[in-house]
Formats: C-alpha cells, structure tokens, sequence
C-alpha cells in the first residue's frame, strides 16, 4: 500500500512568501555591492584618471606625505569624496521621498516637486542673495532649506482646507499653484539683481560639486530625520493605498498618517534640495522601477527607491564628468535627459493601458 503524502494547507503560500522574501534581499544585496563600486569609480574618474591604488593613497596618505601624494589626497579626500558622499546621501533622499509621496498622494505620476520644494528652495536662495549678498553654498543651504520647508507647509495647508480637504487631487492643485507662483517670483528677484542671477544659474542646474562636508553633514542630519519618519509611517502608507475609507477602517489616522508623510517628504526632498538644487524625475523615475522589482509593499519599495536613487544620481554624476572632458556637466542635467524620456514613456504606457 503506497503512502500518500498530504501536503499541509498554506505550505505553498509560506514558502512562496520565503521565496519572495529571499529574492528581495538578495536584490537589495546586489544594490548594495553595485552602488560600493559605483562609489569606487566615483573616487577615480574625473579630470584626472586615478588608478585604484592612487584612490587609496588618497584616502589614507597623511597630511605631511611628498607632494605627489599631498596632491592625490586633496583631490580624493576634498573634490571626489564630498561629492561622492552628498550624490549618495541626496539620491537616497529623493528616491524615497519620491516613492512616499507616490505613495501618501495615490498618484503614480507624482514627485517632490509636487509640494512645491524645489521652487520653494530656488526662490529662498535668489532672496538671500540677493539681501544679503551671499555666494557661499554654507550661508544660503539654510535659507534654502527653510524656504523648501515653508513651501511644504503652505501646499500641505492649502490642500487640508475646504471641501476637497486631504484629497490628492486637491494636493496636486495646491502645490502646482504654489509652484508657479514661487517660480515667478524667483524670476522677478533674479532678474533685478545681476549676482542672483548668475547664482541661480549655477545652483538650479542640480550639481553635487562644490559642496563641502560641512554643509553635508547637517543636511544629512535632516535626511536622517525624515528617514525615521519614514520608517514609523510606512505601515500606514501601505493601507492608504488601499484607500481612505478601508484604511480608516482598519484603524489608521488619515490626516496624522498623510501629514507625518507629509512632514517626511519636506525634510527629505527639503534637505537634498538645498544641497544640491533642484534634481528633476529622479525620485518619479526609481520610485517606478522600484515598484516594478519588489511590487507595492512600501517596506521593500521604499528601501530599493534609496538605493535606487542613490545610484542613479551617482552614476548620472559620473557620466557628467565623462562625456565633456575635461569639462563637466551637471547631475541634474544628465538626470533630466534620463528622466524626461522614462516620463514620456510612462505617460504614454498609461494612454496605452487606457486605451
């Protein structure tokens, strides 16, 4: 008599959901690996080619070395690093406060910009630059902060008010409405005054060069205040998107949910913005792809939307200093050529799948 194997009830669905679970991390494990080496080559390449042993020369050579090496050590330790450093620090900002706000607003198409971020920064730089006369990135990152902050805070008011009070719709309207408004402004403040004009210019590009660590390391300090924020509010994300009304079902605060969202994505898209100007699609652009590798569970999304955007923003930087030697094009340029094109794509998917 032959013995039947039974197979017990939800064996199958456990060790698919291992299965899953095992393919994610080893996805946010190779990432990982893929973005140290992007890091690595970001050390080496730029206007002068290092060898791999030059880079670690670089980074460990004391001050009082030969000058061979005094001079390897100021282009690894004060140009590369810092910028390396804030292309990681800023991409990962971006990447995950573009999949939040995807995620708080339940619009696949929306980015940091939609809050009004990047006008709200760019008009608070021209303005003190124009009051007080400030060139140095260590005197107007603050300004820009505060005024992409400010920016937040209004959009968010705007849209909590009224009959369409937390609607995404609404939030959408609020922010384009703040958004054209700042931008003229900033317009109006750069065009009377000569020097912040030329700074604008230079800053609205998006670049991370020519940003030291003492301006990184507060700003990571935001960064790493919205990323716990991140954290606690995930859990809710993932129900909103299952709607307002099952949410509020299952227990979840609407408004506290959405505004401590809210609050995460200023201080994360707040913070990389006014280190390193405004970075267009890029937080749009991951958060999809993002979605496309592990599905809509934001406590996978929103970590593989980090390192995402931390390795395009870092490879985008690479390739700028690449195709125009031994000149240099900016991040936020090689970023918008990527990114206009997958937005393009996107948009016309969507009419497709409408169709």
């Amino acid at each position: 008599m032959s013995a039947v194997t039974q197979r017990r009830p939800g064996t199958g669905v456990a060790s698919g959901v291992a299965a899953a679970r095992g393919r994610r991390i080893a996805g946010l494990a190779a990432l990982v690996a893929v973005l140290a080496a992007a890091a690595a080559g970001s050390l080496a390449v730029g206007a002068r080619a290092l060898s791999p042993g030059e880079v670690w020369d670089g980074l460990f050579a004391a001050p009082d070395s030969d000058q061979r090496l005094t001079e390897i050590r100021l282009i690894v330790q004060t140009v590369r690093m810092p910028r390396t450093v804030l292309a990681i620090v800023a991409g990962a900002a971006l990447g995950i406060g573009g999949a939040l706000i995807q995620g708080c607003t339940r619009n696949p198409i929306a980015d940091t910009g939609l809050l009004g971020v990047n006008s709200g920064a760019s008009f608070a730089v021209v303005s003190a630059i124009a009051l007080f006369g400030f060139t140095n990135p260590f005197q107007y990152v603050w300004f820009a902060f505060l005024g992409a902050a400010a920016a937040g805070a209004v959009v968010f008011g705007l849209a909590s008010i009224g009959r369409g009070a937390g609607n995404p719709l609404t939030l959408a309207l609020a922010g384009q409405g703040v958004t054209v408004f700042l931008a003229a402004m900033t317009t109006a403040v750069a065009l009377s005054d000569q020097q912040s004009l030329n700074a604008l210019r230079f800053w609205n590009a998006g670049t991370v060069a020519g940003v030291g660590f003492r301006v990184i390391w507060p700003v990571t300090a935001f960064i790493a205040a919205g990323l716990v924020l991140t954290v606690i509010t995930l859990p809710a994300v993932n129900l909103l998107n299952l709607g307002d009304d099952v949410a509020r079902a299952l227990g979840v605060n609407i408004a506290l949910s959405r505004t401590a969202g809210i609050v995460a994505i200023t201080l994360l898209a707040g913070a990389a913005t006014a280190a390193c100007g405004p970075i267009a699609f890029l937080g749009l652009m991951v958060a999809h792809v993002a979605r496309h590798l592990t599905g809509p569970d934001y406590r996978w999304l929103v970590p593989y939307a980090g390192l995402l955007g931390a390795l395009v923003l870092l490879v985008c930087d690479i390739v700028g200093r690449v195709v125009v030697r031994p000149g240099e094009l900016d991040a936020g340029i090689v970023v918008a050529l990527v990114g206009a094109p997958f937005f393009a794509a996107l948009v016309w998917r969507g009419r497709l799948r409408g169709a």
